[in-house]
This record gives structure tokens, sequence and C-alpha cells, in this order.
């Protein structure tokens, strides 16, 4: 064999050499790329199944929440007016009101009853507490009303109990800002069957809400 033509053979087994190694790299590169991308997969599904169930079971143990110690008024005015109200319910649950609703939303004030009560006719619910309920109670209490809307949430002057939620006609009293009775309240009357007029404005009222 002449020194040309051994030199041609051992450049093209270099070459060969070469492309074997750079496919092998490929091989390892899209090997691991595929792995990635299925541990990736695993992940997403895995927490889509958490959230799945967590979810699920938030509402099974919604689902299985009695409204112990609601209360129900009837025959309920609802006439506007522009003067004072004294309502029968502390704090109200329906009755006359001023023609302007309360903005829903978060207030760290007392708000007027008589535009409350328009609210509730509107559909919405009335958390309200007592003005020196615990701080951590009351950050429990905005993490339940979230970016819900439809929902006052408020402090009340002289409040009984640590808690009352309301809605048209429908008062329920709380000891405890995560008491499930809350939601579960949230979820049946929000805009529920007892609401006189359905649908109607939670904002362009009074009252500026947090946020």
């Amino acid at each position: 064999m002449t020194n040309a033509r051994k030199a041609r053979q051992a450049t093209a087994e270099k070459a060969a050499n070469l492309r074997a190694q750079q496919a092998k790299a490929e091989r390892n590169r899209r090997f691991a790329l595929a792995a990635g991308a299925f541990v990736i997969v695993l992940a997403v599904v895995g927490g889509g199944t958490a959230i799945v169930m967590t979810a699920r079971g938030d509402q099974a143990e919604l689902d299985a929440t009695s409204l112990t110690g609601l209360k129900e008024y009837k025959d309920l005015s609802q006439n506007h007016v522009t003067t004072p109200v004294t309502y029968e319910q502390t704090p109200p649950v329906g009755g006359d009101h001023n023609p302007v609703w309360l903005n829903c939303g978060v207030y760290d004030a007392p708000v007027q009853n008589e535009n409350a009560v328009h609210a509730l006719e509107h559909g919405a619910v009335w958390i309200a507490y007592q003005e020196d309920l615990p701080e951590a109670q009351v950050e429990t209490l905005k993490k339940t009303v979230g970016s819900q809307t439809y929902i006052v949430l408020s402090p009340y002057k002289d409040l009984k109990s640590p808690i009352s939620v309301q809605a048209w006609g429908l008062q329920m009293t709380v000891d405890d800002a995560s008491d499930p009775r809350i939601n579960k309240f949230i979820k049946e009357y929000k805009q529920g069957e007892q609401t006189p007029e359905p649908g109607a404005a939670c904002t362009g009222g009074v009252g500026t809400p947090e946020g």
C-alpha cells in the first residue's frame, strides 16, 4: 500500500470515528432531554393530581358541613329610605335600606347598616366581626373572601359574637374564622335563591373597600 493511500485511509478512519462520536453524543443529548421532559411531565401530572385531590377533599368537607345555628327571617320590607333605620337583628339581615348600596369588598372600619342591607338585597354575603377580633382571625377571613365578588367583610361595633355572617333574611354566628360553616354559607347563599334582586350591582355604590 502506498503512503498516499495509507494517509487517505487514516483520514477516513478518523472522520468515521469522529462521526461515530458525534452521533453518540447526539443520542446521549436526546436521551437526556427526553428524560428531563419525562420528569417534568411526572411533576406536572403529580402536582395536578395533588391539586385535584385537595380540591376534592375541600369539596367533600364542604358537602359534609351542616349550617348549624342558622336563623331565618321572612317578610322583610324592601323600602328605600334616606333616614336611619332601627333593625331587629344585629347586624341587620334585611328590611328598609338606603337607596344606594354598599360596594362589596373588604373594609377595615365599620360600614353603614342601611347601605350594607341594600348590598344584601343584591345577593351579597356580609361577614361582620368584632372590632377586637385577633389579627390572625381577620387575616383568615380575608383569605376566605379572596378575590370573590358579592361579599362584604367589615368590623362591627359592639358585635356580641366574634363573627356573624349575613345574607338577605339569613344569619349565622361563629366563634372562629376557620369554621367551615362560613364557606358553606357563602356557597349556599351568595346570590342564592333568597336574593330579592339577584344579579344587581355590587359595585358603583358607596364605600371604598381595600385594594
